[in-house]
């Protein structure tokens, strides 16, 4: 996971994979996109490579390289108990709806008409 992490740190190497999430590209391809040098940019792949964010192959002389999703998917799975709410805030959100739920269900008919007057 540190190794994808330390790949998606470069932003040269987050535009590759974003151009190769629409198609695969050769290295030529990509390193037209860009202003540093193909060397600069084949390290990038070769970071990408070696992180398993990218794989390559051979067609006749060109090698193609294609986005692999695999290890972005474990590295959102890791990152996603960073975001997601723990035991007890599901159980304070649901307090919290229910407390709402019980005051409304409390007001007279009288308080709904005005709450509705004051709506509109």
């Amino acid at each position: 996971m540190e190794k994808v992490a330390a790949a998606l740190a470069d932003p040269v190497r987050r535009q590759i994979l974003e151009m190769l999430r629409e198609q695969q590209l050769s290295a030529g391809e990509i390193a037209e996109r860009f202003s540093i040098s193909r060397p600069a940019v084949s390290r990038h792949l070769r970071v990408l490579r070696a992180s398993g964010l990218v794989s390559d192959h051979l067609v006749g002389r060109q090698r193609f390289y294609v986005l692999d999703v695999e290890k972005l998917v474990e590295l959102m799975q890791w990152l996603t108990q960073f975001v997601q709410p723990s035991g007890w805030e599901h159980r304070l959100d649901a307090l919290e709806t229910e407390v709402y739920r019980t005051r409304r269900d409390r007001r007279s008919p009288a308080q709904l008409d005005d709450i509705e007057e004051h709506s509109a």
